[in-house]
């Protein structure tokens, strides 16, 4: 079909079953054969006939990614198509708008629309109103002082399904809040009388120097929380210092994140391996040949766990598309982090090192490591890092936390000699500099931070994010003068008692703040109340 300029009206034409047209980005597609095909059914498309479904469109997507679906097959970006199966899973009512260009023919892309001549309508949505006046009324950045603060904002701020999708753990969250309990059950000993007056806070982490011993940990779909997603994390800490590890599954594409960085400014990769190796190996390669310094790869998910609170949230609204219309097509039974899990090879095994070394000169870190004979068996393959990680606590629940397993680890290698022969990571938890104090003097050669920076980040933005990250500077520095030590390489065991850290409750957290912040789990709602 000849392309021409559309305008309004032309479009508004198209608007039912029989010819079904849409814009997106100011561009007219004809979607009328799809429809039929549509596994979230027809009305979900139907909804936007003849008119712009931009608005919808837009928050989630990496710009330019309609230019680039069609492109020949080894320049299309695996990591925006793994985002956009993990969101479509997640969001069915996005579903048709990357559906019906990633496999709608060139012939169905039919031209410019003139957006000056397109009708601007704006449904009224109650929960989306009640939100933005929350938004309006959020308290002042400069009233957040601690990592809490902003998750507290972020609850209130950001829609339902984006907090249970970053909020969610595993079956009973009993691994989430452990993450961070666990820290508590550690005491320090502090020493006095030393000469803090100036505190270095400065250390390498895979021979890159940084400024701080904690970095920005792989999250997935920033643009859930703020509508410039991970782009906001990479400015907030180049201006800080702070290394951050870009996440397969960002809403960003790998390069804007990348553009993004300012100067020498050190970025890492985390890679969920595909079983299609060739494709894996164009994504490292491709992150090495743009200066990443370090492969993370993911060895804790051959499948993605089960959080049910993100499971609860998609019976809402849009995905009951899904079951009025083709409810054979999806199993949403196990929730989209169980679907999603198709796309990781579960093969994947201790064999594949060697692969890996193959096709990147980065070094190769084991993220998800839980126990000592893994980190045993990195060492005899010439790992030289790993991460002490159990995915957030949204993988297995009861797995121990990272700063437990920490505490076993480091004596096992002290006692064999190895500490010098693998750096090893923690995340998972975090939410006070003296968390990060405690697994430095534990061993640990850095610290992850994640959540606590998606949440910042939804509820302030960049300035957010900044301010965070300062928060947990000024917390350090405090923290280091009042255990008793100058610079991170005088940290060590010996200012720290952990005889408590074997102890486990799965009671809530006992501290006010955390507690306050702890969205708890539900159980299924009666339709209509019932009398007790």
């Amino acid at each position: 079909m000849q392309r021409k300029m559309f305008t309004g009206r032309d479009v508004a034409e198209h608007n039912n079953k029989d010819s079904c047209w849409v814009i997106l980005h100011g561009k007219v597609y004809d979607v009328t054969e799809f429809l039929p095909e549509h596994p979230g059914g027809q009305a979900v498309i139907l909804k936007y006939a003849g008119k712009d479904a931009t608005e919808g469109f837009e928050p989630i997507h990496p710009p330019g990614i309609l230019d680039e679906v069609f492109p020949p097959p080894i320049q299309i970006s695996f990591i925006d198509l793994f985002f956009f199966f993990l969101f479509l899973l997640l969001f069915p009512m996005h579903r048709a708008d990357f559906r019906e260009c990633q496999y709608l023919d060139r012939s169905k892309h039919l031209g410019e629309v003139d957006m000056s001549t397109v009708a601007v309508e704006k449904s009224f949505d109650p929960e989306e109103e009640s939100r933005q006046q929350r938004v309006a009324s959020r308290p002042p950045l400069g009233q957040c002082f601690n990592l809490y603060d902003f998750e507290s904002v972020a609850k209130q701020v950001v829609n339902k399904g984006t907090w249970a999708y970053y909020s969610s753990g595993a079956d009973d969250e009993i691994t989430l809040r452990e993450n961070h309990s666990a820290y508590h059950r550690i005491w320090f000993r502090p020493r006095v009388l030393v000469d803090v007056g100036k505190v270095d806070s400065g250390t390498t982490m895979l021979g890159s120097k940084c400024e701080v011993p904690f970095y920005v940990t792989a999250t997935a779909l920033g643009k859930l929380g703020h509508p410039e997603g991970e782009v906001v994390l990479t400015r907030a800490a180049g201006s800080h210092g702070v290394i951050q590890m870009i996440p397969t599954l960002a809403s960003c594409s790998f390069d804007e994140i990348v553009d993004a960085k300012r100067g020498d400014q050190v970025l890492w990769l985390q890679l969920y391996v595909n079983k299609d190796r060739e494709i894996t190996k164009r994504i490292v390669q491709h992150a090495e040949e743009r200066g990443c310094k370090g492969l993370f790869i993911t060895v804790d998910a051959p499948q993605l766990g089960r959080r049910e609170k993100d499971i609860r949230t998609k019976f809402d609204g849009a995905a009951s598309d899904v079951l009025r219309y083709n409810p054979s097509v999806i199993d949403r039974s196990q929730g989209a982090a169980r679907a999603i899990s198709t796309f990781i090879d579960p093969s994947l095994s201790w064999k594949d090192i060697p692969y890996f070394k193959s096709i990147t000169k980065m070094p190769i870190v084991l993220k998800g490591i839980q126990r000592v004979e893994d980190v045993l068996k990195a060492i005899e393959h010439d790992i030289p890092a790993v991460v002490l990680s159990n995915h957030g606590g949204r993988q297995l629940d009861t797995a121990p936390s990272g700063i437990e397993i920490l505490a076993e680890v480091m004596p096992e290698l002290r006692r064999r000699g190895l500490q010098d022969r693998i750096e090893v990571y923690i995340d998972g938890g975090v939410r006070r500099a003296t968390d990060i104090i405690k697994a430095l003097c534990l061993g640990a050669k850095g610290v992850g931070v994640g959540r606590p920076f998606l949440y910042a980040m939804s509820a302030y933005g960049e300035p957010g994010v900044v301010r965070a990250m300062q928060l947990l500077k000024d917390e350090f520095e405090v923290g280091m003068r009042l255990v008793g030590a100058k610079s991170v390489d005088e940290l060590g065991p010996e200012f720290v008692d952990v005889r408590g850290i074997g102890v486990h409750s799965v009671a809530t957290p006992a501290d006010f703040l955390s507690s306050g912040v702890y969205d708890r789990l539900v159980v299924p709602e009666f339709a209509v109340k019932p009398k007790l």
